[in-house]
This record gives C-alpha cells, structure tokens and sequence, in this order.
C-alpha cells in the first residue's frame, strides 16, 4: 500500500507536525516502505501457532490487595498527629488551585 502525500498531510495534521513540500515526499516515500516491509508479515504462515501476550516467561508478581484494618489506638495516634482535621476525617492541602 503506497501512501498518497494527502495521506501523509493527513497524518502530519494528526500528528500535529508542520511538513515543507519537500519533506512530505520523503515522508510519503519512507512510510510507504515502512508500510510494505510490514505488509509482508500478511505472507507468514501462523497455522497452529498460538497467540502470545508474554514472550518473556514472566509472570506477575504483585499481590492482591488486602485491606488491613488499623486498631482504635492506631487510628487516635494517626488522628492526633495529622494538623487539618474535620470530624473523622483527615484533610490535606488542595492539589489544584
């Protein structure tokens, strides 16, 4: 599949990219290479061969999240600590301004 230079100037938009007339033929070349070379992985024969997520063997290691509760003591000496309280709950300074 060759590209078109609208294609290229379509993608370029896109993309947010400003192009010269010059380098939108290069563009529309090398793309259009890029798109052949991967256009012939449509020739490979996959019968038989199953689908991969994880090449590397690798396996999850993260735990499941468990909830630990605190004890009463525990939950006092936090609160006690923090400086900016509203009843039970703990507040913090605002991220956005």
């Amino acid at each position: 599949m060759a590209l078109t230079k609208e294609d290229v100037l379509h993608l370029a938009k896109l993309c947010r990219i400003d192009l010269h007339s010059k380098e939108v033929e290069q563009c529309t070349s090398q793309l259009s290479a890029v798109i052949a070379y991967v256009d012939q992985l449509k020739e490979v024969d996959i019968t038989g061969v199953d689908a991969v997520a994880n090449i590397t063997g690798l396996e999850n290691i993260f735990r499941d999240d468990v909830l630990h509760g605190c004890t009463p003591e525990e939950r006092e000496r936090i609160r006690s600590q923090f400086p900016m309280r509203e009843g039970d709950l703990l507040k913090t300074r605002g991220v956005f301004s």
